[in-house]
């Protein structure tokens, strides 16, 4: 394998505003926060920025950004699509631009106000011309009312309790995991408030088998990274959090959220399998050189099919995993250490690659123990993405 692009680029300032159900100030000065933030953490002048990524669901022009942060020169931008998909991906279009110098200092960055302006969570009612294809994904399950995106991962989530004798208790045992480690970090929404499984399980359901309590929250707030070379990155305020690895991943038959209806098996991710195999191959690391990991927790039944996907445990048995406590904060493999966004907030994943870096640094408030290596995954049940971070 070319590895070729693993350690080129790393991540040298990260930045962030508070997270809240109600900012009180538009999604634009969210972001220019976030990202003045991130630049001094990384000790860059504003001017230096020359390339942004975000995603394609954030409403802050790049340009307008750049102009309200100082910027002067503007050479590479892009966005990525699918939601929480996106995640890791600006992280890898700022590697790459890095790389074949397209760009210098690249901000990548995620800004809003999904509580106080909007309700992601509120279902997906397609109001757009039939004849789009969004608008055909969506005629495929809304008749039968499929029409949030809980109620989508409900119906993999039952498929997988079938198959391998999953519980919702199992489930519950990833946000209880989550809410300790928030009751902890004085930044989580949810700080000095853990919960125990009974809470889980007496929660509401919002769509079976899918409590309250399995899924993440709606947030305000802002999360900036600053990418640069990592050669720069040593020579700058904090350490560097190398990009080991990072890839995307959409796999056959794909169909937006739900892929119910061209694959025989509901029970796993391949798209972020095919992400698995991509960052293991890029950074030549296995799970067993992974100290802890950032597990994309939009909802709680995708961490334990992601977890199998990366080999941390075989097909079928993450819910022996959690049982056994290993993902905790005393397990082999914590994940989630600042709380996740069922605890400390739901900025589309962003928040927990800035938690990754300080992990890495040694400067987080949940610090573990030994951390040399990270993978951070993005959102599942579309096509996703996802990174490897390391000490330098």
């Amino acid at each position: 394998m070319d590895r070729k692009l693993s350690g080129i680029a790393s991540i040298a300032g990260i930045g962030a505003t508070e997270f809240s159900k109600d900012s009180g100030r538009t999604e634009m000065r969210l972001a220019v926060e976030a990202s003045l933030a991130a630049l001094d953490d990384a000790g860059i002048e504003p001017a230096e920025v020359d390339g942004i990524c975000t995603f394609t669901m954030d409403n802050n022009p790049e340009v307008d950004l750049h102009r309200m942060i100082g910027g002067r020169e503007l050479k590479f931008f892009t966005r990525i699509n699918y939601g929480g998909g996106g995640a890791a991906a600006p992280l890898m279009q700022a590697m790459m631009a890095v790389a074949t110098g397209a760009a210098s200092v690249v901000l990548c960055f995620r800004a809003m106000n999904e509580r106080s302006w909007y309700r992601f969570g509120a279902g997906t009612p397609s109001t757009e011309n039939p004849q789009y294809t969004n608008a055909n994904h969506y005629a495929w399950y809304l008749p039968a009312g499929l029409n949030t995106p809980a109620s989508y991962v409900g119906m993999a989530a039952r498929r997988y309790m079938h198959k391998y004798g999953a519980t919702s208790e199992d489930y519950g045992r990833v946000s209880v995991s989550a809410r300790a480690f928030a009751a902890t970090n004085p930044k989580a929404f949810f700080y000095e408030k853990p919960i125990t499984l009974e809470d889980h399980q007496a929660s509401r359901w919002i769509v079976e088998p899918l409590h309250l309590l399995d899924c993440c929250q709606e947030s305000d707030g802002a999360v900036a990274l600053i990418v640069t070379s990592t050669e720069r990155a040593r020579k700058l305020k904090n350490k560097p959090a190398v990009i080991r690895a990072a890839a995307q991943g959409a796999t056959a038959g794909q169909h937006r959220m739900t892929s119910y209806y061209e694959r025989e098996d509901l029970t796993g991710n391949p798209e972020m399998s095919l992400v698995a195999r991509q960052l293991w191959d890029q950074s030549g690391l296995s799970p067993r050189d992974i100290q802890s990991a950032i597990i994309y927790d939009h909802f709680t039944p995708f961490v334990l099919t992601q977890l199998e996907e990366f080999g941390f445990c075989g097909r079928g048995e993450a819910k022996d995993f959690l049982r056994s406590g290993e993902h905790t904060r005393t397990g082999s493999l914590p994940i989630n250490p600042n709380g996740g966004q069922l605890g400390e907030a739901y900025i589309h994943g962003m928040n927990g690659i800035a938690e990754a870096v300080r992990q890495i640094r040694g400067t987080a408030v949940n610090q573990l123990a030994g951390i040399e290596n990270m993978v951070i995954t993005a959102g599942t049940g579309v096509p996703t993405s996802g990174l490897i971070l390391g000490r330098d």
